[in-house]
Order: C-alpha cells, then structure tokens, then sequence
C-alpha cells in the first residue's frame, strides 16, 4: 500500500513538473513571439525625417503674391536746425511735401551744391533735431528686405524655386521695391535653393 502511494505521489510530482515546465516553455514562445512581432513593427514605422520630406513632398516655403501697390521706403535723413545734408547719390530720392516720421515735411531740395560741404541741403519744416526717416511713396512690386539676395529673388513655378535677377529701385530695413518680376509672381521669402521642390504653406 505504501509503495503504491509512493508511485502515485512520484507520477503526480512528475506531472506537476511537466505541466510546469510546458507553462515555463509557453511563457518563453509568447515572449520570443511578442518582441519579434514588436521589432517588426518598429521596422516598419516610418520615422519622420524633414529632409527626406522636403526632396520628397518639398520644402514648406512663404511666399508673398507679386501686385504692383502702393508702398513706403524710409530713407534716413539727419536733421539739424531744420536742414538736412544728403549726397549726389541719394539726393533724387527727396522731394518737397515729403512727409518726415515724428512729424515735420520737406519744405525744399537744392539742386546745387552747398560750397562748404560738397552736399546737397534738404530744408525742413516742423521737425526736431536728429536723425529722422523720410517716406518716399511710390507704386511698384514691393518684397521684404530679406527675399532679394545679391540682386536675385526666387520665385514659385510649378512647384519648383526658379530664381530670377531683380533690380532694386529702392529699400530699407524691411521693404524692397524692385522690377523684374510680373503682376501675379509668387515670390518665395523662405530661405531656398534654385530648382528646389517646394511647397507653399498656407
């Protein structure tokens, strides 16, 4: 009796062993199975890289729509006693009635030059000592400052940067009035590369 429940008790052990091990296997497989399921969809994700978007979908851009309007330059004018210095080279750019920033017009512009200092004088009226702005109105193609490099700007065609030679009528620190360009022309002001794919961003 005694070695029949010596039997009993080693295959029981036994049995608990194999039913053991098998849950330890299994344990094992589903672990094996669910990393090698994970590092197959780590492989397949697609990690956003902005370079290969750009020469894929194309690089996003800002752009500014070419129509001729009514714009404003600053020009620095310095003024002392209601009278202004300004040399041969820039004189054409001053008119009388020309408004000054902070108040105060353009009362005369000589065409000769004054005898002590080799400069053209620019009278004002109402305006303070100092440096000033004056503001030449004008209509024409007007781009920021920063879009013209080295007398280029780069404009949108076809969903391609095509850069295109401008003349600089005239600028300041923010605005640049040019020709070259036509009514309608995107002009791209995002920093870009001739012949870039691009894409305008809304």
């Amino acid at each position: 009796m005694n070695e029949l429940k010596a039997k009993i008790e080693k295959l029981n052990n036994q049995r608990t062993r194999h039913i053991f091990l098998r849950i330890l296997f299994g344990l094992f497989a589903l672990m094996f199975i669910y990393r090698f399921v994970m590092f197959g969809m780590e492989q397949n994700k697609s990690v956003f890289n902005l370079t290969r978007d750009a020469n894929a979908n194309g690089a996003p851009v800002n752009v500014v729509e070419m129509h001729e309007t009514d714009g404003v330059i600053y020009e620095p004018l310095f003024i002392n006693d209601n009278r202004g210095l300004v040399s041969g080279m820039r004189i054409a750019r001053f008119r009388v009635g020309q408004k000054i920033t902070g108040g105060g017009e353009i009362v005369s512009v000589s065409n000769s030059l004054d005898l002590d200092s080799g400069m053209h004088i620019v009278r004002t009226r109402g305006v303070t000592n100092g440096a000033h702005s004056v503001e030449i109105r004008a209509s024409g193609f007007y781009v920021p400052t920063y879009a013209v490099q080295n007398g280029n700007v780069f404009v949108a065609r076809d969903g391609v940067a095509h850069i295109v030679s401008v003349d600089v009528v005239r600028r300041d620190a923010d605005n640049t009035m040019i020709t070259g360009v036509a009514d309608g022309d995107v002009v791209i002001t995002s920093h870009i590369t001739d012949g870039a794919l691009i894409k305008v961003i809304k």
